[in-house]
């Protein structure tokens, strides 16, 4: 039993030890058929599903059991391919799919990996909704009809699509081309993204552990090892440096002198340039990790956390 009261589900979706129960190949396609008949149960039978995954080798045998699974539900299956949790939650809302499902164990080690759902619109999934798919995970599957089986479709286009929202979602008139910036990718899902991301914007970059291979996620870097970040940043005498975990929903930032800066630093920063910039800023959305000092200084700049 999970922290959440629920057998499979915790709090961030399902995860275990690739190839220990719950995180095996037979159960996934369950948990993808479990996926699709409550999502049929919500008014979204025959509707689409997006998938993406990090860089664990085992990312392509669990992306297609789940999709088998979501397609012996009546469910369209659209594989991303490698994409960052937050893309993935991007095109579900994008493409109005009916969910979106991410295979990865985020900063976990390689051996791990998990499958976290996101809702219509690409938001957490509600806990009513967990608890539906654990209702069908304890029957057996039953397949639908073949005139109603889903079907699997690939974006190859997906990463240029995100790519462009990225750079779009940048404040306009900051001076990128001035700038060095190291980028760590963890060897994850951000690898084929950040990068091109900040080269388009007209920095130069400095890429660290972006060449995947399927077992070196996390190995001593990203956001959860910083220190050859911060050494490299000094080395090269860079501006910044910035460093993603496995599945790029975290993030931890270095400044020209190799020092951390955290979440709460990095809003602080945001919100101080903004409002430099004259933009009125009523309030800004933190975490319950949200430290209380960000908090006061943003009451002094008149913005409510």
């Amino acid at each position: 039993m999970s922290e959440t009261g629920r057998k499979y589900f915790g709090t961030d979706g399902v995860r275990g030890k690739v190839g220990v129960a719950p995180m095996t190949p037979d159960f996934v396609m369950h948990l993808g058929w479990a996926i699709g008949k409550m999502l049929s149960d919500s008014g979204f039978a025959g509707d689409k599903v997006i998938i993406g995954k990090d860089t664990r080798i085992s990312g392509y045998m669990l992306e297609n059991a789940i999709a088998a699974g979501l397609s012996a539900a009546g469910m369209d299956a659209h594989l991303l391919g490698v994409m960052p949790t937050p893309g993935i939650a991007y095109f579900t809302r994008t493409f109005h799919a009916a969910a979106g499902i991410v295979v990865s164990a985020s900063h976990n080690v390689y051996s791990d990996n998990g499958i976290k759902v996101f809702a219509r619109g690409g938001i957490k999934l509600p806990d009513a909704a967990e608890q539906e798919i654990e209702r069908y995970l304890e029957l057996p599957m039953k397949v639908v009809e073949s005139a109603q089986l889903g079907k699997l479709y690939r974006i190859p286009e997906a990463r240029g699509r995100y790519i462009e929202f990225c750079k779009n979602a940048v404040m306009l008139g900051l001076p990128f081309e001035r700038l060095k910036i190291v980028v760590d990718c963890a060897n994850g899902a951000t690898y084929p993204i950040a990068p091109e991301v900040f080269r388009e914007l007209g920095a130069q970059v400095i890429v660290m552990n972006a060449e995947p291979n399927g077992c070196n996620i996390n190995a001593g870097a990203g956001s959860t090892a910083p220190e050859s970040l911060q050494r490299r940043v000094r080395d090269e005498q860079a501006d910044a440096g910035i460093a993603f975990d496995g599945d790029g929903d975290r993030v931890v930032m270095v400044d020209r002198n190799g020092r951390l800066r955290d979440g709460d630093a990095i809003l602080y920063i945001i919100a101080k340039y903004r409002a430099f910039k004259g933009e009125q800023l009523n309030n800004i959305v933190g975490t319950k990790m949200t430290n209380l000092g960000l908090e006061r200084a943003l009451n002094n700049m008149g913005i409510v956390l």
